[in-house]
């Protein structure tokens, strides 16, 4: 098979266009929107899709293209510029000397955009955006995926506010993707057996910039009707359909590797949807150097690395043992199988390995397969790291190991064209490509009626995108013309224009600001001090309470008092939160503290010059400042049930005495100062600060180059310091229940105290372990940990240790407690050894 197997003919001075058309990064680099617009200015206003509308060009139009000189000299231009583009040195080459050859990058979902809807949320954005970051620093990262046939789905607002399901089916003819093709001809094929079968994976692939994303099909006629049916819709209800998904991601995502011949150095897992790929990876260097399956567990951990975005246990992935039973003997291929019991295979995805009846928890499997575990934000850490302390008992909430990294997003993608032209003049076209002090100093500099002008512009084409998205929903009821012209009417471009929109769900309370009607009223419908709000937002297909929510939204609008200050707008995706993040003033935010991992939609209004207004959860915990927006919540969590009452009225307050009047407090040259001050703090500390520029910069020095080194290491001769870390674990795993304490003594002196510890270590050899003394954390500081050190035997003792150590502290002697925890120098401790003994 040919590479351009699916690409039409096109006239020879036109056959760039293929190129332009597959390349993904015009979902944040318009330059070529001329050319798309130029060929069929109604399609592309339709479709905003390249390759879908090259695919329905007739050949008349083409051919009246290709001698368009105009045209073909532009396309020209941006074919070279693409070229010398991608022979740039950027930022990765100049930077990361010692970092990974390839991070493969697996997500259960991507939003690169409209024109590959392979997302549902908030999760598939953010792995979009690190796509495109990546490909704009240069990182040698490749994505992993599936290829759905119908994906998430669409919304649509009944007549009666309720909100309607639809799948449409995603044909891969009209996606900007193209087939792989296998080193021998045909269509790349990788199986992954299942009970009494193989189920064959076609492999994809989208360009986006430098970057390239594999996306894998079971729709296959070489499978079963059941088989074909596996990738046929994101987040299945069923759990077998959904265990095997993430079967055919982990283990067929890696094989889909193995066979392109690309060397991963770094497996990034972006939640634990992909965690079988530990298993695959781990079996893969067992083939290649003959290692146990644990030595092969321990070589390829130390490159991985888990990003978990969860903050409730209800939301991981869990499986009932006996259907995960019934897929582990096909885990690998039968000619090399993995050298573990199904039992304890299981029990990697188990807080308590031993126990049968314990379903199998995905997040575990993949914690258990990492050597580094990250939360994205630092308030996510925290809990986080309360969620994973049943895989580390007795070991203080504070050492779990769970580290963070705050997300960020793709600025290119998300910013509008005024904004676009405010910074290149401050900061230049580069500015999000490499570091980015000087990018906060240079908006600092912009005036404030520069700011002011392009907020107006951007809040008037939101009014103008609402107004025709309005006008389109009301037709696709039936409405009459005389009820659709009233779209035409809704909104104030001058207005203050609060935005909302979130996944309807309890947690997010997406109808705090129902709670009293009539102050919402009275707040909107002020006539010296407009204040109108755009709303968007889906709920799952079960959640009922959810689409009951959203139908609270629907009927308020319908209020003839409130018609043009409230718009819903229906099938929140990626195009209307682009519009929604360019051109609002404020952006709300309401989850319940503390069940907001991170939440990235309001950092895409910083770039747009909009202020949010959020409770201080996720990643507005780290944010928030009096001088950049405003808060609602004490910044701790809260069970009482009137509480949501409480922080409602803290809502109202807030915008009502604070807020609207800043907006409209104006100066003798119309410019409200004081709100144009927030708007360039806002724009200067937090845009950069939360840009996935910064979160990747962020994981390539603080994870990826630090997990390289010691995978390299680790897999080494032969794998040596792996088969050593074993050896080690299953030494203290075995003597660890004979070590005891002896006497233990502190000692005051100047500022501190010494310490004296006897400990028996039985049969563990004294350089597998540390003894310390620790104090728990205070409010005002951390805890304190002191390593002693080992000194004499104990007399007249085969297995005993005095260890000592002196430590200045205004701590009491009382804070501080006696342990013994596992040590090697090349080991993880705790995640590679759980092991830890208390004084008391």
């Amino acid at each position: 098979m040919s590479d351009d197997v699916l690409r039409r003919k096109l006239p020879r001075r036109l056959a760039a266009l293929h190129e332009l058309a597959l390349d993904l990064r015009w979902t944040w680099s318009h330059g070529a929107d001329f050319l798309w617009r130029r060929l069929d200015p109604g399609a592309w206003e339709r479709l905003e899709n390249p390759w879908a509308l090259l695919q329905d060009l007739s050949n008349d139009r083409l051919k009246k293209a290709a001698r368009d000189r105009e045209f073909v000299t532009e396309l020209d231009r941006l074919g070279q510029e693409r070229r010398t583009r991608r022979e740039d040195t950027v930022w990765y080459a100049r930077h990361a000397e010692e970092g990974p050859a390839r991070v493969a990058y697996f997500c259960m979902e991507f939003g690169l955009g409209e024109a590959l809807p392979l997302y549902a949320g908030g999760l598939g954005i953010l792995a979009g955006d690190y796509l495109k970051t990546a490909s704009d620093l240069g990182v040698p990262l490749v994505g992993v995926g599936l290829l759905y046939q119908r994906g998430y789905f669409r919304q649509m607002i009944e007549a009666d506010g309720r909100q309607r399901e639809a799948f449409p089916y995603n044909d891969p003819i009209g996606l900007p993707i193209e087939p792989v093709a296998s080193p021998g001809g045909g269509w790349l094929h990788v199986g992954v057996e299942f009970p009494g079968r193989s189920v064959m994976l076609r492999v994809w692939k989208a360009t986006a910039g430098r970057v390239v994303l594999y996306l894998l099909d079971s729709n296959d006629p070489l499978n079963s009707a059941p088989d074909r049916g596996i990738t046929s819709e994101l987040y299945p209800g069923n759990s077998t359909l959904r265990l095997q998904q993430e079967i055919l991601l982990g283990i067929g995502g890696w094989r889909a590797l193995e066979a392109l011949e690309i060397a991963v150095e770094v497996c990034h897992l972006n939640e634990g949807h992909a965690a079988f790929a530990v298993l695959e990876r781990a079996r893969r260097f067992m083939a290649d150097t003959g290692t146990s399956f644990p030595e092969a567990l321990v070589a390829t951990r130390a490159g991985n690395v888990f990003t978990t975005h969860t903050a409730v246990p209800a939301a991981f992935d869990v499986y009932d043992p006996a259907l995960v039973r019934r897929y582990v003997p096909y885990f690998h291929a039968p000619a090399s199988r993995l050298d573990i019991a199904d039992e304890e295979l299981l029990g990697l995805g188990r807080a308590h390995p031993g126990d049968p009846s314990e379903p199998f928890n995905m997040a575990y499997l993949a914690i258990r397969g990492s050597l580094t575990t990250n939360a994205v934000s630092r308030l996510h850490g925290e809990v986080s790291r309360r969620l994973f302390a049943g895989l580390y008992p007795r070991w203080p909430e504070e050492e779990v190991p769970v580290r963070h990294v705050t997300n960020g997003v793709h600025v290119p993608s998300w910013d509008s064209r005024w904004a676009d032209r405010v910074w290149e003049a401050a900061a230049g076209k580069k500015r999000w490509l490499g570091e980015l002090e000087a990018v906060s100093e240079a908006v600092r500099r912009v005036s404030d009626s520069e700011i002011w002008a392009f907020r107006a512009e951007s809040r008037r084409e939101l009014v103008a995108f609402a107004r025709r998205r309005l006008g389109w929903q009301l037709a696709q009821r039936g409405v009459s013309q005389e009820v659709a012209a009233r779209a035409e009417r809704i909104l104030d471009p001058d207005a203050l224009t609060l935005g909302f929109a979130r996944r309807f769900t309890d947690y997010k309370r997406p109808n705090l600001l129902l709670r009293d009607r009539d102050r919402l009223i009275r707040l909107l419908t002020d006539e010296e001090r407009a204040v109108q709000i755009v709303v968007a937002g889906k709920a799952h297909p079960e959640d009922l309470e959810g689409k009951a929510m959203i139908k609270e939204w629907i009927d308020l609008a319908a209020d003839t008092r409130l018609r043009d200050r409230i718009v819903f707008l229906e099938d929140y995706d990626m195009t209307l939160a682009q519009e929604m993040v360019r051109g609002v003033d404020l952006w709300i935010n309401t989850p319940r503290r503390p069940w907001e991992a991170c939440g990235t939609s309001g950092m895409k209004v910083l770039v747009n010059g909009g202020l949010n207004l959020s409770e201080r959860d996720g990643w507005w915990s780290e944010a928030y400042t009096p001088d950049v927006g405003w808060a609602i919540g004490d910044g701790r969590e809260h069970t009482e049930p009137d509480w949501d009452e409480v922080e409602a009225g803290e809502l109202y307050t807030v915008l009502e005495r604070e807020i609207v009047p800043s907006f409209y407090d104006r100066d003798e040259a119309g410019l409200p100062r004081a709100w144009v001050s927030r708007i360039r703090a806002s724009m200067g500390e937090l845009a950069p600060r939360f840009s996935s520029n910064r979160m990747l910069r962020e994981y390539v020095a603080g994870v990826y180059v630090p997990l390289v080194t010691r995978y390299r290491r680790r897999s080494a001769d032969g794998a040596a310091i792996a088969r050593e870390i074993v050896a080690w674990q299953r030494r203290l795993a075995g003597g660890g229940h004979g070590v005891r304490f002896g006497e233990v003594a502190s000692r005051p002196t100047g500022g501190g105290f010494d310490f004296t510890v006897a400990v028996y270590l039985g049969e563990v050899d004294p350089d597998a372990v540390r003894v310390e003394v620790y104090a728990e954390p205070l409010e005002s500081s951390g805890p304190v940990r002191l390593v002693l050190a080992r000194n004499e035997r104990i007399p007249d003792s085969v297995d005993g240790w005095m260890y000592r150590g002196r430590l200045e502290t205004d701590r009491s002697a009382d804070d501080f407690t006696a342990r013994v925890v596992p040590h090697h120098p090349e080991a993880s401790v705790p995640a590679e050894s759980p092991f830890i003994l208390w004084q008391r």
